[in-house]
């Protein structure tokens, strides 16, 4: 006879006790392995990254048993400084919280706004800031095309994204002379008028996008180890989608077939012929298809956009503004289809230059709370892969 230490894992360490086993002729012959579950962190990063994100995972081996995301590191405050900043000052806040939409995020503010004020926008802006909106989404969706693959061990697919960002950034850029960060949006209309050809320009680079988007397609979709890592994996049911409330590329890749830009249109969506692009799978693999998909339909968009610019006639951008803004009082929710899902924008003034509060729901804040339904029963290993598809920026879910 022979004796055997049995060790657990983790705090089953501690655990440690001398077992006798009996001959292997012995029926009763057995091994039992005191274990517990082990807690790992994922994260937090190191803040010099672009966010700071922090998953709480508890492990039966290497297998999730329960995920907590833990957020709330990069919080900043916006919310309440948009209280004490006027109603110009507030829209260099707003276009930050998602650095990559950044267009976007202004638009919200700027439309609530404008409600409140009873405000009518001059139709040269109107159909300008849908260009530009849309241009920004495509902006947003290239950035995940290229860095989900690398997130993944593909490393040339981001060369490709960025290949085609810097040709949509150039336009961006001439337009409005920031790369990121437009600040292009006014209570009224946009900063100043188009720049001599540059519609052009614009058409040129959408073109150019739309004819090489195949190239990262092939190198993904034909990529055998990309499809295994993401087929089956993070699967997303519908029930699940409406209770967290998770919105965009996320939602619609699991058959929620809902688009603010065509169910409740704002700016000129009313008058485009806006097409929803969902899946059913709801896995990663089917993420990935409708944010693919989704580029095709703004490029197309933007077509449409430019299109029309061209046949209006020459006219104001926007409305010229008392010195000091003060919106009447009362309160009023504006919602938008932003390229990562639905951001809102409740608005309660008190007759002041100041909004009284102006509370922000990002779409990003609720597309990661799901992960705690989401990773349970996967493999380690798949959680980056998850995590990925679920295209969020830590900026939008701190705020």
């Amino acid at each position: 006879m022979r004796r055997e230490r049995v060790v657990g894992i983790g705090a089953g360490a501690d655990a440690v006790q001398p077992r006798e086993l009996c001959t292997p002729k012995d029926p009763a012959t057995s091994k039992e392995l005191a274990t517990e579950d082990m807690v790992l962190n994922i994260g937090p990063q190191h803040p010099s990254t672009h966010g700071v994100l922090r998953l709480r995972l508890t492990l039966d081996g290497e297998r999730i048993a329960a995920a907590e995301p833990i957020v709330g590191y990069m919080h900043r405050g916006a919310e309440k400084l948009f209280e004490v900043r006027d109603y110009r000052q507030i829209i260099v806040l707003a276009n930050r919280h998602d650095w990559l939409s950044a267009f976007a995020n202004e638009l919200g503010v700027v439309l609530a706004v404008e409600r409140m004020l009873g405000m009518e926008v001059p139709r040269r802006a109107v159909w300008a800031r849908t260009l530009l909106a849309e241009l920004n989404r495509v902006l947003n969706h290239l950035m995940f095309l290229g860095s989900y693959p690398l997130e993944l061990g593909a490393i040339t697919p981001v060369f490709y994204a960025f290949r085609e960002r810097e040709t949509l950034q150039h336009v961006m850029e001439e337009i409005s002379g920031g790369r990121m960060h437009y600040m292009f949006n006014r209570v009224g209309g946009l900063k100043e008028d188009l720049p001599l050809g540059w519609l052009d320009r614009v058409a040129h680079a959408v073109a150019d996008v739309r004819r090489r988007l195949p190239d990262i397609e092939e190198l993904i979709f034909g990529n055998e180890i990309f499809l295994a890592r993401t087929r089956g994996i993070g699967v997303l049911d519908r029930e699940t989608i409406m209770q967290y409330g998770v919105s965009g590329p996320v939602a619609r890749a699991s058959g929620v077939d809902l688009d603010l830009r065509r169910d409740e249109p704002y700016l000129a969506y009313g008058e485009l012929p806006v097409k929803v692009v969902t899946r059913s799978a709801g896995d990663c693999n089917a993420r990935f298809q409708v944010l693919l998909d989704q580029v095709r339909v703004s490029l197309d968009l933007a077509d449409a956009c430019v299109a029309r610019l061209r046949d209006l006639p020459p006219g104001p951008i926007n409305q010229r503004l008392p010195k000091v803004l003060k919106v009447p009082e009362g309160h009023t929710y504006a919602w938008t289809e932003n390229p990562l899902g639905l951001n809102g924008y409740y608005l309660v003034s008190r007759g002041e230059k100041t909004p009284w509060r102006l509370k922000l729901r990002s779409a990003s804040y609720n597309n990661i709370q799901v992960l705690r339904e989401m990773l349970p029963g996967h493999l380690v290993s798949d959680m980056v892969a998850i995590l990925g598809s679920m295209f969020f920026v830590v900026g939008d879910i701190d705020k």
